[in-house]
C-alpha cells in the first residue's frame, strides 16, 4: 500500500523548533522526489522544502536558513527540521512523494505558532 503519514505537529511558540516527519509506505526515495508543502486557512498550498533523488535539496526564500529536509532510507521516514520558527510558519502541512505518473499526498499536520 502507497501512502505518506506525517506527525509531529502541535503547538510551539515563536523562536521555537519542531521536527516533522512522515512515514512512507512503498515509496523508494532514490526515485521519487519528497516534499514538504503548507497551506495556511485563505492561502494556497505552498512548497516549504524538497529532496531529489540524488538528494540535492530546494527552500523558498521565506524559510531558507530556518528549515532543514531530510530522509532515512533505512527507517523510510522523511524529516522537516524547523527553526526560529515564526507566527506565519502557522499552517497544515503535508509531504508529497512525486514522479512522473505518481503524485501521493499525506493527510496532513497542524503547525501552530503562537505564544
Amino acid at each position: 500500500q502507497v501512502q505518506l503519514v506525517e506527525s509531529g505537529g502541535g503547538l510551539v511558540q515563536p523562536g521555537g523548533s519542531l521536527r516533522l516527519s512522515c512515514a512512507a509506505s512503498g515509496i523508494l526515495f532514490s526515485i521519487n522526489r519528497m516534499s514538504w508543502y503548507r497551506q495556511a486557512p485563505g492561502k494556497q498550498r505552498e512548497l516549504v522544502a524538497s529532496i531529489g533523488p540524488g538528494g540535492r535539496t530546494t527552500y523558498p526564500d521565506s524559510v531558507k536558513g530556518r528549515f532543514t529536509i531530510s530522509t532515512d532510507s533505512a527507517k523510510n521516514t522523511v524529516y522537516l527540521q524547523m527553526n526560529t520558527l515564526k507566527a506565519e510558519d502557522t499552517a497544515v502541512y503535508y509531504c508529497n512523494s512525486y514522479r512522473v505518473g505518481r503524485d501521493i499526498w499525506g493527510q496532513g499536520t497542524q503547525v501552530t505558532v503562537s505564544s
